[in-house]
């Protein structure tokens, strides 16, 4: 008798001494940590795109005479890509400009090859593109065009060239969707999305700028040259009006976790173009050797937006090569 009391005895202990299984917590629900997830939210949360012309990497990385401050400052601090390939390496300007907010210079009613302001006969009706992407997305992003040299069209829809200011280098009036069918200065929803590039330092100022920004200085300060300009010296002109502009930019996307792209729309000899990025995610002093070219543009900045891929881009690459881990989307 004794001897079973002491195994019943013993076999109470160890189930006494045996895990609770029942009670052990569960695990996290897998929904919650994909909500916790960094992935369900851009790192960048607001993007400028400042376009510049007509120069062969070449020709800007590396001269410290005409170009001291990309040089010094900006690929010493920030990252460039070696790899950037021109597109259209036979076409100028306007093809390329269409092509940033495209991926293509080829829609069904048109065929963008020259420079010329948009018209009728030099406009595409085709939507699939990235400004109506924003304007479709519904998730709070937003679309603004500073052109340098709009004085005498502010408030209007900048369909033309006008002394330094150039359409050619201002790819969203080439889309009758944004000016108008046929593209016309009195569209106003044109209108409400382009400003002078001067209103830039208020909208800085008063954190009301948009989370898609397009930049183009005019021609005597985007390297491209025009009779008239001060200096003739394309790449020093250009290098200056980044010295004098780009600091504030910085400061903005320091402070509201954004980034700068620096593009070149082509070269003058050779199919590799400049590119720079500026922002407090993008690695210091990085050079990418990744290929590249404005079809990556185009699909780098529709993930930072989380807009759908473009078919016309999908096979690019990215630009995360030149930010650090987990600040690019």
């Amino acid at each position: 008798m004794a001897q079973r009391l002491h195994a019943a005895a013993l076999a109470l202990t160890a189930i006494l001494a045996a895990p609770a299984f029942a009670q052990e917590p569960a695990a996290e629900p897998a929904q919650v940590q994909d909500m916790a997830s960094p992935q369900t939210a851009s790192a960048i949360k607001v993007l400028f795109v400042i376009a510049f012309e007509n120069h062969d990497a070449k020709q800007i990385y590396g001269n410290t005479r005409d170009a001291p401050y990309i040089n010094n400052l900006l690929m010493a601090n920030y990252a460039y890509a070696t790899n950037f390939g021109d597109v259209l390496p036979s076409l100028p300007s306007e093809p390329h400009y269409v092509w940033m907010e495209a991926g293509t210079n080829k829609f069904s009613d048109h065929t963008f090859t020259g420079d010329g302001d948009p018209s009728s006969s030099n406009s595409t009706g085709n939507t699939a593109h990235l400004v109506t992407q924003i304007k479709n997305a519904g998730n709070g992003t937003s679309w603004m065009s500073y052109q340098e040299g709009l004085n005498s069209t502010t408030g209007k829809c900048p369909i033309r060239s006008d002394g330094h200011y150039a359409a050619k280098h201002n790819p969203f009036v080439f889309f009758r969707d944004v000016s108008g069918s046929p593209p016309s200065k009195s569209n106003s929803y044109c209108a409400s999305h382009h400003k002078n590039y001067k209103a830039l330092a208020d909208d800085l100022a008063n954190a009301r700028v948009a989370t898609y920004n397009f930049i183009t200085p005019n021609e005597c300060n985007d390297m491209h040259g025009d009779s008239g300009c001060p200096n003739s010296n394309e790449i020093q002109s250009g290098d200056n009006w980044l010295k004098k502009n780009l600091p504030p930019i910085i400061d903005y996307v320091n402070a509201h976790q954004g980034a700068i792209f620096l593009v070149w729309d082509e070269g003058s000899s050779t199919n590799l173009v400049p590119f720079i990025a500026v922002g407090p995610g993008v690695k210091k002093g990085h050079v990418s050797t990744v290929k590249l070219d404005h079809s990556a543009q185009l699909k780098s900045i529709e993930q930072i937006l989380q807009l759908p891929i473009l078919p016309t881009v999908s096979g690019a690459n990215t630009f995360a090569d030149m930010f650090e881990a987990g600040q690019f989307p």
